[in-house]
């Protein structure tokens, strides 16, 4: 399965959000997702099969437990795909990050003049 195959899907989307934050049981990744989805246990084993089976998750058995944890390789691999849209969203990124960078300059000044701090 291709990874946006895999990423397009929001269940699993979510499940990886929650694996980021640190390795999980498959129990607590159920639980969330059962109810923020309103999906059912078999329904979510299967997405983390899905995830398992692309090579974004991982698992590794605890005793009776098994520990799902997020497999940053293929994410590196989305990456670089994505590097090359890259240059349409940054220069935008940029010019907002410099208008917030005056806002501030601005509120700064002003709060300065209206202590009388500065003549």
């Amino acid at each position: 399965m291709h990874a946006f195959d895999v990423l397009g899907d929001p269940v699993r989307r979510r499940i990886l959000e929650l694996l980021a934050e640190g390795e999980m049981t498959s129990g607590a990744v159920c639980a969330v997702i059962r109810e923020e989805f309103g999906i059912s246990q078999p329904a979510v084993s299967q997405h983390l099969k899905v995830l398992r089976d692309g090579g974004f998750a991982t698992v590794r058995p605890e005793g009776a437990r098994r520990l799902y944890a997020v497999n940053t390789d293929p994410l590196r691999d989305v990456d670089a795909w994505l590097d090359r849209f890259r240059r349409f969203w940054e220069p935008k990124l940029d010019a907002l990050e410099t208008e917030l960078a005056r806002g501030r300059r601005e509120r700064r000044r002003d709060a300065t003049d209206e202590t009388g701090s500065n003549p």
